[in-house]
C-alpha cells in the first residue's frame, strides 16, 4: 500500500525511515549519503524533509507491507513561479527485503499521479549511471536528457557519472 505521509506521520515513523534511509546506503545507492549512516544523521535528514513538507515543497510518499515500511520516493515541487509546472522525483528508496517485488515501480506510479493531480506536467530525475534505477527510469518511459562524469562518490571513493532524465505527464 502506498500512502502520502503527512509531517505528524513522519515524526511518528521516523525510526523506520531512518532505517530505510540507512539500509538504501549500506546497500550502495548513491542518495546523497556515505556509509556508515548513523541513527542521529538519518533523523536529521527526516527532520529536514518535515521541514520541506510543512512549507508545501516537498511530498513524502510511502510503501508500506502491513505496519512495516517497505519504499518511499519524494516529490520536490518547484516553488518559483516560472517552474510551478514541474516536480523532480527524488529519494526513491526500497529496503532490500522488499526489492524485485515491484515497489519502486509502484511508488514512481503514484508520484507521477500526484504530480498530474498538482497540475505538474514535467517530472524530473537523476540517478546513477548503469545502475537498476537508470534502467527502471528508462522502463517507465523517462527520457534522458545529459549526463554528468564524476557527479557523484560512491561509498569505495570512487566518482560515478549521473544521469539525468525527464517525463512529460499527460
Amino acid at each position: 500500500m502506498i500512502t502520502t505521509f503527512t509531517p505528524e506521520q513522519v515524526e511518528r515513523e521516523i525510526a523506520q525511515l531512518s532505517g530505510l534511509l540507512i539500509d538504501a546506503v549500506d546497500s550502495g545507492a548513491s542518495v546523497g549519503f556515505l556509509p556508515p549512516l548513523l541513527q542521529p544523521e538519518a533523523d536529521a535528514y527526516w527532520r529536514s524533509v518535515i521541514a520541506s513538507m510543512r512549507d508545501g515543497s516537498r511530498i513524502l510518499l510511502v510503501a508500506t507491507d502491513g505496519e512495516v515500511i517497505q519504499g518511499s520516493v519524494q516529490l520536490q515541487l518547484e516553488q518559483r513561479a516560472n517552474g510551478t509546472h514541474r516536480a523532480e522525483a527524488t529519494k526513491l528508496f526500497v529496503h532490500r527485503r522488499a526489492r524485485r517485488r515491484g515497489v519502486a515501480k509502484a511508488l514512481m506510479a503514484e508520484a507521477e499521479s500526484n504530480a498530474r493531480r498538482l497540475g505538474r506536467t514535467l517530472l524530473l530525475m537523476d540517478t546513477r549511471k548503469g545502475g537498476e534505477a537508470h534502467r527502471m527510469c528508462e522502463a517507465l518511459g523517462y527520457l534522458q536528457f545529459g549526463e554528468v562524469p564524476n557527479y557523484a562518490r560512491s561509498s569505495d571513493g570512487q566518482l560515478h557519472t549521473t544521469v539525468f532524465f525527464y517525463k512529460e505527464l499527460a
